[in-house]
């Protein structure tokens, strides 16, 4: 099994190492004190998370069912029967 937990001197003392565990295994945790403290992840892995996702009008622009005619109904009464 591959390693990926790392004691922060251990880090140190093989950061070459490490960080090539990260690029080919994925993220590698590094502990001190036996507590996670740190993870060492490759740049591709990084951009994936830290990727800006389009906002939510742009989402609905690509939806497949863009243009389809859908006709709703709007409750137009002041209040609402919660069926009491």
């Amino acid at each position: 099994m591959a390693k990926t937990d790392w004691q922060l001197q251990e880090a140190k003392a093989r950061l070459s190492e490490l960080v090539k565990s990260a690029l080919r295994q994925g993220p590698q945790q590094i502990t001190v004190h036996g507590q996670p403290a740190a993870v060492v992840l490759s740049r591709a892995d990084y951009d994936r998370l830290t990727k800006k996702l389009p906002g939510f009008v742009k989402f609905m622009q690509k939806s497949p069912l863009k243009g389809t005619a859908i006709k709703l109904k709007r409750d137009k009464s002041l209040t609402r029967n919660n069926g009491l």
